[in-house]
C-alpha cells in the first residue's frame, strides 16, 4: 500500500500546474489531499476517474477554504467525514476511510499564523484531536494519520529554528503536542527511514528564493500507530513535485493480514 499526503493549496490551481499529469506517473495507490479549497462539483473529475481513482471529499462550509479529499485506487470498505468536533467539521478538516484492518485518517490541522484567536483554536483543536485519536485506537489499533500538521516538530525540521522560536508552527506548546503523540504509541514514518537534516515539505511563497535555497519547514507527516510501524517499508519527501507551496510526503507499508 503506497500512500501520499499532499497539501495542494487549492486543487484547481494544482491541476492547472500539472497535478493530473503527475498522477499519471502512478506515485501512489492512495492520495490524501489537504486544503482542496473546492467541492467535487467544482473540479473536472473525468481525468481522475479515467486514471482509476475513486474520490471522496469533505469541504468546508466556507467557499474556497480548507477541505480534504481522498483519491484511491483501492476501494475503501467505509468512508467517514469529520470527527465529531463541530468547529473542525465546519471547516472540512478530517476525512477517514477503512481499508481492511487499517483506518486511514486524512487531516488538515489548523494554522495559527493569522492571529491569537486562531492560535487558541489550534490548541483547542490539537487537544480535542489527540483525545479522539487515542479513543479511536481502542477499536482501531492500525491507524495511519496523514496530513498537514502545521507543526515543525524538532529543530531538524525547520531551516531556522532560532529565528522561528516564536513563530506559529514551531511554538513550544505545538512541538510538545508532537512529543506527546509520539510518546503515546505513534511513529513518524519519515524519521523511521530518514534521520538526516534539511528535508522539508513546505516553503514560504513570500520570497521565490526560499524554495530554491531550501529554506523550508517539515510540517506534513504520515504517522502510524506502533502496531503498524513494523509494517513500514519506505517513506520519503518529494520536493521536486511543485504544484503547491507544499510537496508530497510518501510512505509504503504492508497491510496487516485480514
Amino acid at each position: 500500500m503506497r500512500i501520499i499526503s499532499y497539501n495542494v493549496n487549492g486543487i484547481r490551481a494544482a491541476i492547472k500546474k500539472g497535478f493530473y499529469e503527475w498522477l499519471e506517473t502512478d506515485p501512489a495507490d492512495i492520495i490524501c489531499l489537504q486544503e482542496t479549497k473546492a467541492s467535487s462539483h467544482e473540479v473536472n473529475l473525468q481525468k481522475l476517474e479515467a486514471l482509476g481513482f475513486e474520490h471522496h471529499w469533505f469541504s468546508a462550509q466556507k467557499k474556497g477554504y480548507s477541505g480534504v479529499a481522498i483519491f484511491s485506487k483501492i476501494k475503501p470498505d467505509n468512508v467517514f467525514v469529520g470527527n465529531g468536533h463541530s468547529a473542525s467539521d465546519d471547516e472540512g478538516r478530517v476525512i477517514q476511510a477503512d481499508f481492511g484492518k487499517i483506518r486511514l485518517i486524512n487531516a488538515y490541522f489548523p494554522s495559527g499564523t493569522s492571529g491569537d484567536a486562531r492560535q487558541s483554536f489550534k490548541y483547542e483543536w490539537l487537544d480535542t484531536f489527540f483525545d479522539y485519536l487515542q479513543s479511536l485506537r481502542k477499536k482501531h489499533p492500525y491507524i495511519i494519520l496523514c496530513g498537514d500538521y502545521n507543526i515543525a516538530h524538532k529543530e531538524i525540521d525547520i531551516h531556522d529554528p532560532k529565528g522561528n522560536k516564536k513563530s506559529s508552527g514551531f511554538l513550544p506548546e505545538e512541538r510538545a503536542w508532537m512529543d506527546k503523540l509520539l510518546e503515546h504509541g505513534w511513529a513518524d514514518s519519515f524519521r523511521v527511514f530518514h534521520p538526516e537534516p534539511h528535508r522539508y515539505s513546505w516553503w514560504s511563497q513570500r520570497f521565490p528564493s526560499v524554495r530554491l535555497n531550501n529554506k523550508g519547514w517539515r510540517i506534513d507527516y504520515i504517522c502510524v500507530t506502533d502496531k503498524l510501524s513494523a509494517h513500514l517499508q519506505d517513506a520519503d519527501i518529494y520536493p521536486d513535485v511543485k504544484h503547491s507551496d507544499h510537496c508530497p510526503v510518501y510512505c509504503k507499508l504492508t497491510p496487516p493480514s485480514k
